[in-house]
């Protein structure tokens, strides 16, 4: 395996309004697996584009502080980066892009395996639905 499977670059950062605006209106579907909610929508995708968008979201209101919503957020991308490549082999055989957004839910810190248990489930049952 190469060491650039393993990596969360810029272009899989789903930053652009339009398509977040998409993400959480209608025909959306949504799962959890305490700590973590995932929302996510997919689509057929051209020959060229990113199969797999992400955005990864840590409320205020669960956490106070922005030491810990960094901390929460960096959890989830450490998590998602990790375990992203069984999800984009399938879309790419498939022929397919997705748009994920990862919400905390917990109003408390969660130890980093937890994380990665809740979102490596999430990605699991994202790649047997589509």
């Amino acid at each position: 395996m190469s060491a650039m499977q393993f990596t969360f670059p810029k272009a899989e950062h789903l930053t652009s309004r339009i398509e977040i605006d998409r993400l959480f209106a209608r025909g959306s579907q949504g799962l959890t697996a305490y700590p973590v909610r995932a929302v996510y929508r997919c689509m057929e995708a051209a020959e060229e584009e990113i199969s797999c968008k992400v955005l990864v979201s840590v409320s205020k209101r669960h956490f106070h502080h922005a030491v810990d919503r960094n901390r929460a957020k960096r959890q989830l991308r450490e998590a998602y980066r990790l375990q992203k490549l069984p999800l984009i082999q399938r879309l790419a055989e498939r022929h397919l892009k997705l748009h994920i957004a990862f919400l905390w839910l917990s109003d408390k810190p969660q130890d980093s395996a937890c994380v990665r248990a809740a979102v490596g489930k999430l990605l699991q049952t994202i790649s047997d639905k589509i």
